[in-house]
């Protein structure tokens, strides 16, 4: 849907979770091949929701398992005491999700799935920006018109997972734009929040940046601890290809010797550790094609360049996911016109 469109999106059953009349699967669990490609079983958000995240890489349902775990920790079992205390059950109102400050929002659609989940009626929402898209202060991401308690009840868990990956893909995009035209791309780790780790590593997408291994199961990463147990670099790669001949490998070297024996054993991907830009260029001529090669450790925004310069192939920035911190979004009420 492009920026500036407008839609309508149901709501999933109030409390408790599951799908309701308005989801595509209508209910029926006994249906299995629901819309888009999703278990209707599993299915809650709306069809054409859960399409956009799909799109996007991410699982609808796990993004409304974790849309039902914000609002549920938020709630506690109880109501939002200040709300209803203070709106009328009845009273609608449109809010707009405005940026604060510059950066890349990331989640736009992870948030409409949390107002879902905790709006209790229908609700229009307006797309003004797309995720990946470069804002502004002032500028609004996302107008949506709702019953009032509902947006002030969803409204922190909506913005906490907002701001949250906006501000990993704006430091991301800091760095993909410092590489910008050395042919090296930055890459993410596995030093994720628990739980968030798709969406982290989305927001990584969003900034321009590259994903590493989702999970320990899907490629193998020979590191210092490794080849302690297995008695050197070369024997640690002999026992994963053998026990896993079809799974990546990546193997981490802290010194120039290290790298002929790897090689000789096909290495595909070398994680440098800790090397200096002046070392990073000897890997990189010893190497001379043979393999990929990324750089790790002692990585800063000020001197990546300088190690992208020297032909390797990735960045690995784990601060990308630990340490980014939020982009500021709020979520404000339009007043009311006379």
């Amino acid at each position: 849907m492009a920026p500036g469109d407008r839609t309508r999106l149901p709501v999933d059953a109030p409390a408790g979770g599951g799908c309701g009349d308005a989801c595509g699967c209508a209910g029926d669990a006994g249906d299995l091949d629901g819309p888009d490609g999703l278990d209707a079983y599993e299915c809650g958000l709306d069809p054409s929701l859960a399409a956009l995240l799909a799109e996007a890489g991410l699982d609808p349902v796990e993004v409304e398992d974790i849309a039902h775990m914000a609002i549920e920790e938020d709630l506690d079992h109880g109501v939002d005491v200040t709300t209803v205390a203070t709106i009328p059950e009845d009273a609608v109102a449109t809010a707009d999700f405005t940026a604060r400050e510059a950066g890349t929002v990331a989640g736009l659609r992870v948030a409409e799935a949390i107002l879902s989940v905790v709006c209790t009626e229908e609700f229009e929402v307006e797309r003004h920006v797309e995720d990946g898209d470069r804002v502004a202060p002032g500028q609004k991401l996302l107008s949506v018109t709702a019953r009032t308690r509902d947006l002030l009840t969803g409204e922190r868990s909506a913005l906490n997972l907002l701001c949250r990956l906006s501000g990993i893909a704006t430091a991301t995009r800091a760095w993909a734009d410092v590489l910008e035209g050395t042919g090296a791309a930055v890459r993410d780790t596995r030093k994720t929040t628990p739980g968030l780790r798709s969406l982290e590593k989305y927001a990584v997408r969003c900034g321009g940046g590259l994903n590493h291994r989702m999970s320990l199961s899907d490629a193998a990463l020979i590191k210092d601890n490794h080849v302690v147990a297995a008695g050197g670099v070369a024997q640690a790669f002999k026992a994963v290809r053998s026990r896993f001949p079809e799974v990546p490998i990546e193997v981490e070297v802290d010194r120039l010797d290290q790298i002929e024996p790897v090689l000789a054993e096909g290495a595909e991907l070398i994680l440098l550790d800790n090397f200096t830009p002046e070392r990073t260029r000897e890997a990189v001529a010893l190497v001379a094609g043979r393999a990929r090669l990324e750089s790790s450790g002692r990585l800063t925004l000020d001197n990546a360049r300088a190690y992208a310069e020297t032909g390797v192939d990735y960045l690995a920035v784990g601060a990308l996911t630990h340490s980014s911190p939020i982009l500021d979004i709020g979520l404000d009420l339009r007043e009311e016109q006379d």
